[in-house]
C-alpha cells in the first residue's frame, strides 16, 4: 500500500492497478452531513456531459463506466477507465456538506483497491464547505491518480456550477412534454435536491415520469453499524434502508439480528407480508411485484438490506408499509442511526431517518401508497411491542388495518 500525501501524483500502472478496481471514500463527519461525488471532466476541466457525474441521485455513468455505493460514511465508486470515453480526460472525486465546515471532519482517507491511500482531516481545511479530495487523470498516454486534498468554498452546488454543469431548476408542477427533437437531446440537467420525511406524517407524492410506471424502485434501510449495545453512536455512521443495528453479528453474545420486511395490499384486495421470517421472500416479476433480496444476519453487509418493487407494475399494488423488526438481540433504537432511502428512476432521493427512541422490537417506518396512480410516501417510525399473545407484528398489522393472520415463526 503507498500511502500518498497532498500533491503528490503517481502512475496507475506504477501502482499495479491495470483493470477495474475501487475508489473507497471514508469520511468522519460525526453528525455533518456530507455528499460524495464524481465529476467526469474532460480536457478542459468541465463537465461537458452530466451524465458522467457520479452521486447520490445518479449513481452510475454510461456504461457502468463508474458506479457507486453509498453507505454513511463509506462510499465506494467502481471505476472502469477503459469504458469511459476520449471525452472524459479526469474523473474528480469530492465531499460537500451545508451544514457545518470541513474543519469538522476527524481522520478521513481515499483508497485506491489495496494500492493506495491518501490521508485527510478537518485540521488541513478552514470553513470550506467542500473539499476536492483527489483524481484520476489521463497524461501522456495513461491514467495517474494526483492526491489533491483542496478546500472549496461552496457546497455541492458550487462544485457542479465550477465544473460547468448545470443544476435543474426546482419548480412545483412539471410543465407539459415538449416532443423529442429528432436529434439526440442533450444531457439532462443534474438534480441535487433529496427530500427528506422529517416528522411523523410527512409526506411526499411522486408522479410518473412516463407512461411505463416508476420502475425499479429500491427500499434500502442501513444503520450505524459500529455502535455498540446500550450506548447512542458518537458520530454518524452507515446510512441508508434498513441496514444492521450494531458491530455484533448474530450469534455473538449480545448480538443483534434486525431484519426488514414489509406488510403488502394490491388493489385487487389481497394482502400478506414479505419478509425473512417464514422466508416469504416475494417476487419481482410476479405479484406481489415486490421482492426482498436477502437477509444479512452477521451484520457484515455494509449496503444494508434491500427490498425491490416493480414499479412497472405499480398500479396493482394499494399501498405498501416498510417495517423492520429485530428478530434476535435487546432491542436499542436509539443506537442504530439508521434511515431509509427510497430511490426511484427519474426521481429526487426520499429519506426517512429513525429519529425516535424506542425499547419495541418492531419499527413501522414508511408507507408507500398508490393515490390516483402517484406514488405517495408518508413517514411513519412508529414502534411497537407484543404483549401477552398479541405479537409486535400483529400489533402494528391491527394499528394499520391489515387484518393478516399470525402465528410465531422462526427462520430457517
Amino acid at each position: 500500500m503507498t500511502n500518498f500525501t497532498r500533491g503528490q501524483k503517481g502512475k496507475l500502472a506504477d501502482l499495479g492497478l491495470n483493470g477495474p478496481f475501487a475508489v473507497t471514500l471514508d469520511i468522519v463527519s460525526g453528525s455533518m452531513e456530507v455528499d460524495v461525488s464524481c465529476f467526469g471532466v474532460d480536457a478542459a476541466g468541465k463537465l461537458s456531459d452530466d451524465r458522467y457525474m457520479v452521486f447520490y441521485n445518479q449513481k452510475s455513468a454510461p456504461d457502468n463506466a463508474v458506479t457507486v455505493d453509498l453507505n454513511g460514511p463509506r462510499s465506494t465508486f467502481q471505476v472502469d477507465l477503459s469504458r469511459l470515453p476520449a471525452s472524459i480526460d479526469k474523473l474528480v472525486f469530492t465531499a460537500a456538506t451545508e451544514q457545518g465546515s470541513m474543519r469538522a471532519l476527524g481522520n478521513s482517507s481515499m483508497a485506491l483497491g489495496q494500492a493506495a491511500t491518501f490521508a485527510f482531516t478537518g485540521t488541513d481545511f478552514q470553513d470550506e464547505k467542500a473539499v476536492i479530495i483527489g483524481e484520476l487523470y489521463r497524461r501522456d498516454g495513461s491514467w495517474r491518480f494526483g492526491a489533491v486534498g483542496q478546500g472549496f468554498a461552496g457546497g455541492l452546488a458550487a462544485l457542479l456550477k465550477h465544473f460547468g454543469g448545470s443544476e435543474a431548476a426546482q419548480s412545483s408542477p412539471a410543465p407539459a412534454p415538449v416532443p423529442a427533437p429528432a436529434a439526440p437531446p442533450p444531457a439532462n440537467k443534474i438534480s441535487l435536491s433529496k427530500i427528506r420525511l422529517e416528522k411523523r406524517g410527512d409526506k411526499i407524492s411522486l408522479d410518473k415520469r412516463d407512461s411505463g410506471g416508476y420502475g425499479r424502485i429500491r427500499v434500502n434501510l442501513n444503520w450505524n453499524q459500529n455502535a455498540s449495545q446500550g450506548q447512542a453512536p458518537a458520530s454518524k455512521l452507515d446510512t441508508g434502508f434498513l441496514g444492521k443495528l450494531f458491530n455484533k453479528p448474530a450469534g455473538r453474545s449480545g448480538g443483534i439480528d434486525l431484519d426488514i420486511g414489509c406488510l403488502f395490499e394490491m388493489s385487487g384486495g389481497a394482502k400478506s407480508a414479505v419478509q425473512a421470517l417464514g422466508n416469504s421472500w416475494g417476487a419481482y416479476d410476479r405479484p406481489p411485484y415486490i421482492h426482498l433480496e436477502g437477509d444479512d444476519r452477521t451484520g457484515s453487509v455494509s449496503s444494508g438490506e434491500n427490498i425491490f418493487i416493480n414499479g412497472t407494475h405499480f398500479d396493482q399494488i394499494k399501498r405498501v408499509l416498510v417495517y423492520a423488526f429485530i428478530y434476535e438481540g435487546v432491542p436499542n433504537w436509539a443506537a442504530t442511526d439508521g434511515v431509509v432511502t427510497i430511490e426511484i428512476p427519474g426521481q429526487p432521493t426520499v429519506e426517512v431517518r429513525l429519529d425516535s427512541d424506542s425499547q419495541h422490537a418492531m419499527c413501522a417506518i414508511a408507507m408507500l401508497e398508490n393515490h390516483g396512480g402517484n406514488l405517495q410516501v408518508t413517514k411513519l417510525v412508529e414502534y411497537f411491542g407484543g404483549q401477552g399473545k398479541i405479537t409486535a407484528h400483529q400489533a402494528m398489522d391491527e394499528r394499520y388495518n391489515f387484518g393478516l393472520n399470525w402465528k410465531a415463526g422462526r427462520k430457517d
